[in-house]
Order: structure tokens, then C-alpha cells, then sequence
């Protein structure tokens, strides 16, 4: 009874539907404004087995706080402990979509489209119905298709809009009160050419040899793992600031085949030319060719795992692989680690777990 009179108080509009107390219906308050839910409890009235039910307008400004949500149903201990929790939490919320529902004044869509107009729907890759969202497209000097997108609030052009582009770099916009989308697209188009000899580098990395990963690469990923042989690669990490300076590598394989990698790198150092491509150079110091998409497959050097005998698992690829020169088998760490886990023979020291190889038993 007292749970019942202390969940009025925080939510008046919140009524018990039936005399248990395992389903409550009506209305959670916040800024002013009310929103519809329903709540039904499992009979134990264990929270982290409820289930919440509300309108699409409640689901929509909460959609990006399932997981605190999920996780406040599992920590309160009572219903009146959550409800004051989802209040908080709606609370912030709005806060941070109260710019969803100002009402945009005439001057701000008359000058938007005077700015597009002047900038020229050419370069409008797209605009959305409310006028709040706008992505241009931009080609850099090398042909290389770009976007950015521009999330405008109700200020503009007082305040500058949100920028979002696909760079390995922040973006950060000059803008003051007089400027325009025109000034916005010329410091995208100066930022495209600032990056052009990273670009220029990777994609010589992606169209002649055979990277592992990513998979699908974006243009603000800044590292590659390079196919060298069989079950044996290089994962570079490069400065997209400085492309054409050493990266940073990290051989993968067995260690009869990387070692020697390794002592290559090390010792040839300072042979590396900033004169020359960044491919060239990792061909120059490594002394290798890197097996080339003309003449291979992919599955010329890319084996499954040989746990769970797929070659992709959540979208990595094998990274372990045994030390037997007879065996080489590869797999996912992930497979790897469970499979040890599971060994009574297997020992761990520190972060580092040592057992049979499921394979060979080496």
C-alpha cells in the first residue's frame, strides 16, 4: 500500500490495473507534456522481466536510451525507483531533442534556399523534407566521390549547422553569423585536398594487393591488414596527417614466418624514401611482393577458421595462427580463447592464455 501511495505521488497518472499491482497504465509526466505507457509486471514483480509498453511518440525520444533504460529495470529495486529514473532519463531527452520541436521562423527556410540556390542543386546530393538535414556532394581533384552532411537547427544561419563527413580527421567549420553553406562547402573542398595523398596511398593499397581488413573499408579508416602469404599478413596503421611516413605494423602469422618480417623491418628502417609511395616502400624494406588481386584469389592465402570453419566471424578474419610449420592452421581469437577456456590442460598467466592447438594438438 505504501509502494502504491509513493508511485502516486511521483506519477499521478500512473494507476494500478488490477489489485495485484502487476500492470499499471496511464501517463509519465515530463516538461509539461504527458506521454502514454504501460507497464506489466511477471508475478514476482522482478523488474528486469517487465515489460514496458508506450506510444511511438514516447518509443521515438526514448530510442536512444534503450540501453540505460534496460539496465536501470535490472538495478532499482522497486517500480517507484524506476519510474523516477525513466523521468530523469526523459527529462534528458527532450533536453536534447527540444530542438526537434522549436518552430523554425520564415527567414530560416528563405535563406536555406537562397543559400542552396547560390551554392547550386547541383551539389545537393540530398535535402530532407523538413528542410533540417542536407547532404552535398563534393569530387576531389583525383575523382574521388565525398559527402557532407549538414544538420541544421532553427538558428541558422546565426549558428552553424552540425557537420558529419567521412574523414580520418575531425572536421571543424569557421563560421560566423554572415557566412553560408557556400563557405562551409570551400572549407570541405580544402579539407578534401588536405587528405588527397592519404586517400592516394590507400588506394593503392586496396587496388593492388589484398586487404583483409576492413573488409569495406570507409574513407576514415586509417589501417589495412595486408595479405602476405599463406595465413600470414601485416596490419599497418597509417598517419593520415603524415601518409607517407613509416606506419605502424604488426605482422600476424606464425612466428617461423613473421620473425624474419620483423628483423627485415627493423633493419632496413632507414631505407625508407618519403619520395616514394607507401606501398613501394613496405615492397622495398620487406623485400616481398604482396600477392596481387590480378593473379590470385583471395582464398589462395585466406583460410577458415579451423574452429568454427568460417572465414568471417562478426566481421574479422582469422588472426591466430599455430606455430607448427606442418600445421599453420588459423583462427579467430575469439574461437581460439573459448576453445583453450574449455581445455582441462590448458594454463593461463596473466593476460596470456597457453594450450594444445585444437588442430595438430602441438
Amino acid at each position: 500500500m505504501a509502494g502504491t501511495r509513493a508511485l502516486l505521488r511521483q506519477c499521478p497518472l500512473l494507476l494500478p490495473q488490477d489489485r495485484h499491482g502487476t500492470a499499471y497504465e496511464g501517463f509519465v509526466t515530463a516538461q509539461g507534456r504527458n506521454f502514454h505507457i504501460r507497464i506489466l509486471l511477471p508475478v514476482d514483480l522482478q523488474l528486469k522481466n517487465a515489460r514496458i509498453e508506450c506510444s511511438w511518440r514516447l518509443k521515438r525520444i526514448l530510442h536512444g536510451y534503450r540501453h540505460i533504460l534496460k539496465q536501470r529495470l535490472h538495478s532499482c529495486p522497486d517500480l517507484v525507483s524506476f519510474m523516477v529514473e525513466l523521468k530523469t532519463v526523459l527529462e534528458i531527452a527532450l533536453k536534447n531533442t527540444q530542438d526537434l520541436h522549436v518552430p523554425r521562423p520564415p527567414e530560416y527556410y528563405s535563406c536555406l534556399v537562397r543559400d542552396l540556390e547560390i551554392l547550386g542543386w547541383n551539389r545537393v546530393a540530398y535535402v530532407d523534407t523538413g528542410l533540417s538535414t542536407v547532404k552535398l556532394k563534393a569530387e576531389d581533384s583525383c575523382g574521388r566521390q565525398h559527402l557532407i552532411t549538414l544538420k541544421l537547427n532553427a538558428k541558422y544561419p546565426t549558428e552553424p549547422p552540425d557537420c558529419l563527413v567521412d574523414f580520418p580527421v575531425p572536421f571543424a567549420v569557421s563560421w560566423m553569423p554572415q557566412n553560408s553553406l557556400i563557405d562551409i562547402y570551400n572549407q570541405f573542398l580544402a579539407a578534401l585536398e588536405s587528405l588527397k595523398e592519404f586517400w592516394d596511398a590507400l588506394d593503392e593499397i586496396d587496388g593492388k594487393t589484398w586487404v583483409l581488413e576492413p573488409e569495406n573499408p570507409t574513407r576514415s579508416a586509417t589501417t589495412r591488414r595486408i595479405a602476405i602469404g599463406n595465413n600470414v599478413s601485416v596490419n599497418i596503421e597509417v598517419d593520415p596527417r603524415h601518409p607517407n611516413m613509416l606506419p605502424e605494423c604488426y605482422f600476424l602469422g606464425a612466428d617461423h614466418e613473421v620473425n624474419p618480417l620483423r628483423t627485415k623491418l627493423n633493419n632496413n628502417m632507414q631505407l625508407w624514401d618519403p619520395e616514394v609511395s607507401l606501398l613501394q616502400n613496405l615492397r622495398e624494406l620487406l623485400g616481398i611482393d604482396f600477392p596481387s588481386r590480378a593473379v590470385l584469389e583471395k582464398s589462395d592465402f585466406a583460410k577458415d577458421c579451423g574452429i568454427c570453419y568460417a572465414y568471417r566471424l562478426e566481421g574479422s578474419a582469422p588472426d591466430h595462427v599455430c606455430d607448427d610449420p606442418r600445421c599453420g592452421q588459423p583462427f579467430h581469437q575469439a574461437c581460439l580463447y573459448e576453445w583453450l577456456q574449455g581445455l582441462p590442460t590448458s594454463r593461463q598467466s596473466f593476460n596470456v592464455i597457453f594450450g594444445e592447438c585444437p588442430y595438430c594438438n602441438k
